[in-house]
């Protein structure tokens, strides 16, 4: 009978779980599919092309960074948040169901309970740092270092972060956050009794984690496009690799030094 119920109640968070997940890729999609005159329509001014610069056989093409009304910085920053959903909250599923399992133990109702509670204090974390690059992304559009599509125009820009974020992978912190993403038990028990919000605490902590473990790499995403959906994809299933497999620690070691290299190849050339 227990089993029975255990079973459940896993199939009931990973199914809440995939389904936050495709919501989040979803709109996604539809964001990375909406052309620049749907966003004017919608009333936000995207970047767009001056064509009257054009030089007589220069072939030049000035790119005018967005208009920032606050109506587009709101629709930066729910596409950052979905993001995060997108290529974090699948990686989380395993401890997210230690967190049920954990509640089950000690005789409390799980799914929507405490378990929820972790799930809103780990993406509350990343909803702070979708708001960091929100702003982030606004001075680099104001300093013109970005396309229309959100990638880096600025070759220095681009390979630096590709070697920053290789050399991340490589240091201490980043070894002490993977450990703790991958081995949360200690912290769940740690917090799990500190009161009603016990379990979104233990929520918080595990994404301050998993924040340390990935901010560079979600820095990258200014290098290969924001919106660009295959490298979005990418960089979600090296988060993931990293975190959930046997030999995620040498996964992201390996992916530090193929970084630096692309880096260093990019800024030589």
């Amino acid at each position: 009978m227990l089993s029975a119920i255990l079973r459940h109640e896993r199939a009931v968070v990973l199914g809440a779980l995939l389904a936050v997940t495709l919501l989040a890729w979803g709109y996604l999609l539809a964001g990375a599919g909406m052309d620049m005159a749907g966003m004017h329509a919608a009333g936000m001014d995207m970047a767009g092309m001056d064509m009257n610069t054009m030089a007589a056989g220069g072939g030049s093409i000035t790119m005018t960074p967005p208009h920032w009304t606050a109506g587009y910085a709101i629709m930066m920053f729910l596409m950052w948040t979905c993001m995060m959903v997108a290529m974090m909250l699948p990686s989380a599923a395993p401890a997210v169901l230690l967190a049920t399992a954990l509640m089950r133990r000690r005789g409390g109702s799980v799914a929507f309970g405490p378990a929820g509670l972790f799930v809103a204090g780990y993406l509350a974390i990343w909803f702070g740092f979708s708001l960091i690059a929100t702003l982030l992304q606004w001075g680099l559009d104001r300093a013109g270092l970005l396309s229309a599509q959100m990638t880096s125009l600025n070759v220095a820009l681009s390979g630096g972060l590709l070697v920053a974020t290789g050399l991340y992978q490589l240091t201490r912190w980043k070894r002490a956050c993977l450990v703790q993403c991958r081995s949360p038990f200690e912290l769940l028990t740690r917090y799990w009794n500190r009161g009603r919000l016990g379990p979104m605490l233990a929520g918080m902590r595990h994404g301050l984690f998993c924040l340390g473990c990935c901010w560079m790499i979600m820095a990258l995403l200014f290098v290969g496009g924001v919106m660009n959906i295959l490298w979005i994809a990418g960089l979600a299933v090296l988060v993931a690799l990293e975190k959930l497999l046997p030999a995620g620690r040498r996964v992201s070691q390996l992916a530090g030094v193929l970084l630096i290299v692309a880096g260093a190849v990019i800024l030589v050339r």
